[in-house]
């Protein structure tokens, strides 16, 4: 419930060193509207409330925001206590200098709390508010002034206006817009217990010191995405059906209806800059921060996405590199994203627009790869039997790209894999390398829910691919880019070890289902340590995706000598997972280091950036992947759970 809430509270601690009292005012001002031309499209209003409930009470200013879409009210209040008084300004104009309310705060540390009503706004005129709380603080003494902003946007459409979409919050809060009020009352008398709460989250990895400073702060500050990332937390209508959600052919999912209706959907961007939501072959890396702390949104997530695996939009559309033509989404592959905020997401998915994704080589494999991921850490059983048939139709869909039945899938000769602009030919360390630990986990599901048939055909799958992935990748000191042989497909790439991260994230990289040789990972990872981290950038700036053997960044595509902070995070993980948990600092504190400190890019986090002057697509999905470094660093310590079993009596369903 708390998270799902618009609002936020700014404490103000205030404390005297004077041999006197003090009267202190803290003002807070907002202007009506988010900076945007609508701003001026006049019928705005403001008016003043105050709450008492519960013994406590708030006041302060609602600022009417009337758009013929998604109208929405931003309050602004304070908490008003013994000792402590709240005042307002109704409405002023915030273009001008702002004289009338600096006169007025100035004359007696107080706003003269007008009543009533604003008069709407003209067209081409601005309005804002002000909310002020005022307090003696005694002589050396201390106080605390508590002020709260709530905005209220209950229903919205997305750019089709098709359709109207309630917010998570409506559920405890009302649908009517006139949650103004009681939001901002709930925040100013919960917020403490919300402290508590986040203090108790988080002070086991900030008291840790054998943790470094910065990755706390990169840890805990990377999660700035999971609400700014233009996010979504919608509710499901209450009378919908399972029909309405699961489209013609998803009749197989059981759990579909009581999951979405318990828990909502939820969506965020791949980035402020790249708007798809869901982008589903970069929320594979940043998705352990779901899984980790908000599960049964990554469930939620999960569900959205099979129903649109088993279902197809046969709408043909013209893609942008190389012309090709196809179908906006074809039965039994994973899409790229969930839609387009400036469309309908979830009724019409894959607005990407650059390649036909169905022929990408790594969606389908990610999708079944998260599935036993969240399995492992939720050990949520009636999700792994609802997601057992999706994950078989997919890995069926794939099984085409194995044109020579050698049990390893082959790249297409074009970038179809979330390198979307670095090509593939053949056999590669990356697709072929998901493959295998998609295969992996396939034996492992089938094996849990008791399904010997397809546990053997993967098995004989999985058999002859590490074969064909040990003889046509391996160099003897790391994976190959790709097996085509060409000037740039023995380029040494920091994502090379992308499925061994899966499985080591959920305990099966070793035993009998060990897919790749140990000595092989940890030769890959100290290559990529050696020339990647270290042979980049003076060994300060990351990893780089793509470096020649001779230590000269592959520069065949564009893509190739970036680093990528997420995958570096994940790489990073990989490493601790080894047990070259030095390394790993070491790869990721330069991603920190570059984008919070040097870039100044904190809390925008960028996809990409090379060694000069170029950075790419700001405040970017990828990089919440930091918290599969949490996952291998618990998992080390023994915190993490244990490789999964089904409970007795649960066989195959």
């Amino acid at each position: 419930q708390d998270s799902s809430l618009p609002v936020g509270v700014f404490i103000w601690e205030v404390e005297n060193g004077r041999d006197e009292d003090v009267e202190v005012s803290i003002m807070f001002s907002l202007q009506n509207g988010t900076g945007a031309k609508e701003d001026r499209s006049g019928g705005h209003w403001n008016e003043p409330f105050a709450l008492q409930r519960d013994g406590q009470r708030v006041a302060g200013v609602l600022l009417h925001h009337c758009l013929a879409v998604n109208p929405f009210t931003l309050a602004i209040s304070a908490r008003e206590k013994a000792g402590t008084a709240v005042t307002h300004v109704t409405a002023f104009n915030p273009t001008g200098l702002g004289s009338e309310v600096w006169q007025d705060l100035l004359q007696d540390g107080r706003l003269d709390s007008p009543a009533g009503k604003s008069r709407p706004t003209e067209k081409g005129e601005v309005t804002a508010a002000a909310v002020c709380a005022s307090c003696r603080v005694p002589a050396h003494g201390h106080k605390t002034l508590e002020l709260a902003l709530a905005w209220d946007m209950p229903c919205v459409h997305f750019g089709s206006k098709e359709k109207l979409h309630h917010r998570r919050y409506t559920r405890f809060f009302g649908s009517e817009g006139d949650a103004g009020p009681t939001l901002s009352h709930y925040a100013l008398t919960h917020y403490e217990e919300w402290e508590r709460k986040i203090e108790a989250w988080q002070n086991p990895i900030l008291e840790n010191s054998q943790l470094p400073s910065w990755y706390k702060s990169a840890l805990f500050n990377e999660l700035y995405f999971m609400t700014d990332g233009g996010t979504i937390w919608m509710e499901v209508p209450p009378d919908s059906c399972a029909e309405d959600l699961q489209g013609p052919a998803g009749g197989g999912l059981s759990h579909l209806l009581p999951v979405l209706r318990e828990y909502g959907r939820f969506a965020y961007l791949e980035g402020q800059e790249y708007r798809m939501y869901n982008t589903y072959d970069v929320h594979f890396y940043a998705s352990f921060a779901l899984i980790m702390l908000w599960p049964k949104l990554q469930i939620s997530l999960q569900y959205d996405i099979a129903v649109t695996v088993v279902n197809e939009d046969v709408q043909p559309r013209q893609y942008l590199m190389g012309g090709q033509t196809g179908q906006v989404k074809r039965k039994n592959v994973v899409p790229h994203d969930i839609g387009d905020p400036g469309d309908e997401p979830w009724q019409r998915v894959n607005a990407y627009l650059m390649h036909d994704t169905a022929d990408w080589k790594d969606l389908n494999l990610k999708f079944v790869l998260q599935v036993y991921r969240d399995y492992c850490l939720t050990r949520d059983s009636l999700y792994l039997r609802d997601m057992w048939p999706v994950c078989q139709a997919v890995m069926e869909s794939e099984l085409k790209f194995d044109t020579d039945n050698d049990g390893l899938i082959e790249n297409g000769g074009f970038a179809d894999q979330t390198y979307d602009a670095w090509v593939v030919h053949g056999a590669s360390a990356y697709c072929g390398g998901l493959w295998l630990a998609a295969v992996c986990m396939m034996c492992k599901m089938a094996e849990l829910l008791g399904d010997a048939e397809i546990r053997q055909k993967y098995l004989d799958i999985l058999n002859k691919g590490k074969e064909a992935f040990e003889r046509m990748l391996w160099n003897g000191k790391y994976y190959n880019y790709d097996s085509s042989g060409s000037d740039t497909s023995s380029s040494i790439m920091s994502d090379q070890c992308a499925g061994q991260w899966f499985l080591g994230a959920c305990g099966l990289d070793q035993g009998e289902l060990e897919v790749f040789p140990k000595s092989h990972v940890l030769s890959a990872l100290r290559t990529i340590f050696e020339k990647n981290v270290l042979g980049f950038a003076g060994g300060t700036m990351g990893a780089v995706n793509g470096m020649r053997p001779d230590g000269v960044p592959d520069t065949s595509s564009i893509q190739s000598n970036e680093v990528w902070v997420g995958v570096v995070y994940s790489l990073a993980a990989t490493m601790i997972q080894e047990g070259m948990v030095e390394e790993g600092f070491r790869a990721a504190e330069g991603c920190y280091r570059t984008v919070w400190e040097r870039l100044g890019m904190a809390f925008q986090t960028p996809e990409a950036y090379r060694e000069k002057k170029v950075y790419r697509s700001l405040a970017y999905m990828r990089p919440l992947s930091i918290w599969s470094m949490q996952l291998a660093l618990e998992r080390r310590a023994g915190q993490a759970p244990a490789p999964a079993r089904l409970p007795q009596g649960h066989g195959r369903p």
